[in-house]
C-alpha cells in the first residue's frame, strides 16, 4: 500500500507474452516518480511564472516571491541553521561541484562513494585523499579517524546512505571526530532523504547535498544547504547574470588591445546562481519537502522496513542469490537491495524482469566503480530499491520473477548487443507517451558491465 499518492502508480506496461500489467517501480533510488502534491503544485504556479529576482512586473513578483520561500522550505526540511544558506542547484552531482570550487583544503572521503561523491573533489587545488572502506563499519570509522589524525583536511564527504547497499555511517559520530580535527563534513543525502529524517542543526553537519527527482520532485533541481563562509568567498559556480554584483568593461594592458572584463561578486546564494534559476523545480522540491514532511518517522519506517525485510528474505531464500551488505555491525540500512544471481549476467536479470513481469530495476555498477571492483563486481550487480509507492505484491512479483528465471522459466531470447543486454526481438508495442519512435535501450550506470 502506498503511503502517499504518486503520479503514474497504476501505469500499465506490455509484456512479452502480449499481456499488460501494472509496472512495479522498483528503481525509485535511480528516480522517483512525482509525488500527486507535487505535481498538483506545479500545475497551480506555471501559471505564474516569469522572470526572477530581475523584473517589475507583477509575475516577477510572484514568481520571485515563490522562489525564495520555496528556498527556504528546502533549508527547512534539513534543519537549516540560522546562518546557514540554501542554493537551489540542478541535482547532487552539481551541488558537489559547487562545493568542490569553495573549499580550502584537503577533501578526505571513502571508496564506497557515489562517483558524484568522488571525482568532484579532484577539482579542489588542495586534493582529495580517498581511503577504502574496511570489513567492519567500526574499522572503517577506525580508518578515517587514523588518517584525518595524520593529515590536514579541510572537509570529510560522506554519504548519508549508499546508493548500493543503503547502509551509512553514523553521521553524528563522523561529524565529532571530523570536527575534532578541525574539518568540516559534507554529507551526500540523495539516498537518505527520501527514507530518513535529517537536521544539519541536530547532527552538526556542515553541509548537504541531495536531488529533487530522488525526493519525489523530477523537476530538474536539487540543493546545497550549510555553511555560508565557504560560499560566500568560493569561487563562483555560474557566471553570469544575477551573481554579479558589477561588472566593469575596459581595455587591456597588453599589446594585443583585448578587453577585459573586472567582476565583483554577490555572496551566496546569488553568487552560484547565474541565470535564469529553475523557479518551478524549486516550487516542486519545496512541495515535496512540506508533503514528506508531513509524514511521521515511524509510519515510513515502518512501511520500508517491512518491505525490505520481505525483499531480503524472499531473496535470500532461493539457491544462488546473494544480498550485498557492506559490514555485518552496520544499523538497519535504508530500502535498497543489491544481489547478485549466480550464472546470470545483471543486464539479463534486469531484462527478464522487464519483458516479462513488468518489473523495473537497476543493473550494473550504480556510479560506484571503485567500491563494486573492491567487491569483486567489477561486472556489476542488480539494484532493486523501496519508496514510499512499493507495496508487498510488488516485492513477492521481484521474488517470483527472479525464481521463475532461476527455474528457466524464460520466454525471450536475451542478447547482449553492444554492451546492451535486450531481447534479440521486442514484439512489446510502444505504448508511451505521443511523439516516441521506439523504445531506448538501456545499459548499466556509469557503463555497460560486459
Amino acid at each position: 500500500m502506498s503511503l502517499l499518492p504518486l503520479v503514474g502508480s497504476d501505469t500499465q506496461v506490455p509484456l512479452l507474452d502480449g499481456t499488460t500489467t501494472t509496472y512495479a517501480n522498483l528503481d525509485v533510488a535511480a528516480s522517483a516518480p512525482a509525488l500527486q502534491s507535487v505535481a498538483d503544485r506545479v500545475a497551480e504556479v506555471l501559471p505564474w511564472y516569469a522572470s526572477v529576482h530581475r523584473g517589475a512586473g507583477y509575475l516577477s513578483q510572484v514568481s520571485t516571491a515563490l522562489y525564495e520561500e520555496s528556498r527556504a522550505t528546502i533549508g527547512a526540511y534539513v534543519g537549516a541553521r540560522e546562518d546557514d544558506v540554501t542554493v537551489i542547484t540542478r541535482n547532487t552531482t552539481d551541488a558537489v561541484n559547487l562545493l568542490a570550487g569553495c573549499v580550502p583544503g584537503r577533501v578526505l572521503v571513502l571508496d564506497i562513494e557515489h562517483h558524484a561523491n568522488l571525482l568532484p573533489w579532484h577539482r579542489v587545488e588542495a586534493g582529495v585523499t580517498a581511503i577504502a572502506g574496511r570489513d567492519t563499519l567500526a574499522g572503517t570509522i577506525d580508518a578515517l579517524a587514523s588518517e584525518l589524525a595524520r593529515g590536514d583536511f579541510a572537509l570529510v564527504a560522506v554519504t548519508g546512505a549508499s546508493n548500493v547497499t543503503g547502509e551509512a555511517l553514523p553521521i553524528d559520530e563522523i561529524v565529532t571526530l571530523a570536527h575534532a580535527h578541525g574539518a568540516r563534513v559534507l554529507v551526500d543525502g540523495a539516498q537518505l532523504l527520501a527514507h530518513r529524517h535529517f537536521s544539519l542543526a541536530a547532527t552538526g553537519a556542515d553541509y548537504v547535498a541531495f536531488s529533487g527527482h530522488k525526493l519525489y520532485a523530477p523537476y530538474g533541481a536539487g540543493a546545497l544547504v550549510g555553511r555560508r563562509d565557504w560560499l560566500d568567498v568560493g569561487t563562483p559556480y555560474l557566471a553570469g547574470g544575477g551573481a554579479v554584483d558589477d561588472a566593469s568593461h575596459h581595455s587591456g594592458s597588453e599589446p594585443s588591445g583585448r578587453a577585459l572584463v573586472e567582476s565583483t561578486w554577490q555572496p551566496a546564494p546569488a553568487r552560484h546562481e547565474g541565470g535564469s534559476p529553475n523557479v518551478i523545480g524549486a516550487a516542486a522540491l519545496a512541495a515535496a519537502c512540506t508533503t514528506l514532511g508531513g509524514l511521521e518517522p515511524a509510519d515510513l519506517d515502518r512501511h520500508e522496513a517491512s518491505l525490505r525485510g520481505r525483499l531480503v528474505a524472499g531473496l535470500s531464500a532461493l539457491p544462488g542469490v546473494e544480498v550485498l551488505r557492506l559490514w555485518p555491525d552496520s544499523d538497519e540500512p535504508v530500502s535498497v537491495v543489491t544481489f547478485t544471481v549466480d550464472g546470470i549476467e545483471p543486464g539479463r536479470v534486469a531484462a527478464y524482469l522487464s519483458a516479462e513481469h513488468g518489473l523495473g530495476v537497476r543493473d550494473g555498477r550504480f556510479c560506484a566503480q571503485p567500491l563494486l571492483k573492491r567487491l569483486g563486481l567489477a561486472g556489476g550487480a542488480v539494484r532493486a530499491s523501496i519508496g514510499i509507492g512499493t507495496s508487498a505484491g510488488d516485492v513477492d512479483r521481484l521474488v517470483a520473477g527472479v525464481r521463475a528465471l532461476l527455474g528457466g522459466e524464460v520466454r525471450g531470447d536475451y542478447v547482449l548487443r553492444d554492451g546492451v543486454w535486450t531481447l534479440a526481438e521486442d514484439p512489446r508495442p510502444l505504448v508511451g507517451p505521443a511523439g516516441l519512435s521506439r523504445l531506448a535501450d538501456t545499459a548499466g550506470s556509469c557503463g555497460a558491465a560486459v
